[in-house]
């Protein structure tokens, strides 16, 4: 049972891969849900539609998300300014989705439709290249 609500719950999840609920990822976070081991409200990407829809599939009382792990933000895709990247590979490393491609001291570039908006890769960067903006 747990599996295919697991299944279930990850559907409903943003695919971030965030982080921002404590788990690596969308899925674990799913399947803490489906052993009642996490509560609904742990994803700010969600939002407090993400936490009712939860809610909804649990049969628990709706709540909105917890605000202390993040703020709710309308979607958006990193951009690597060219001009500055060192090609340190250090946002390749961080990006949970393989989004960022490039060369060690080569300029990176993100893979739009793949990119989340997670802003994992904008603490990774040393030289602050990578910039947030609408999807």
């Amino acid at each position: 049972m747990p599996t295919d609500l697991t299944e279930r719950l990850d559907r409903l999840l943003p695919q971030t891969q965030c982080g921002q609920c404590g788990y690596d990822g969308c899925r674990p976070y799913a399947d803490a849900m489906a052993h009642g081991e996490a509560d609904i409200d742990r994803c700010p990407p969600g939002g407090d539609a993400g936490a009712r829809a939860l809610a909804k599939l649990l049969g628990v009382p709706a709540k909105p998300y917890d605000r202390s792990r993040g703020a709710h933000k309308a979607a958006q895709v990193a951009v690597v300014v060219e001009a500055d990247c060192i090609g340190c590979t250090k946002c390749i490393q961080a990006c949970p989705v393989d989004a960022i491609v490039g060369a060690s001291k080569r300029m990176h570039a993100v893979i739009e439709p793949l990119c989340t908006g997670c802003e994992l890769c904008v603490p990774a960067c040393p030289v602050d290249c990578i910039v947030m903006v609408a999807a």
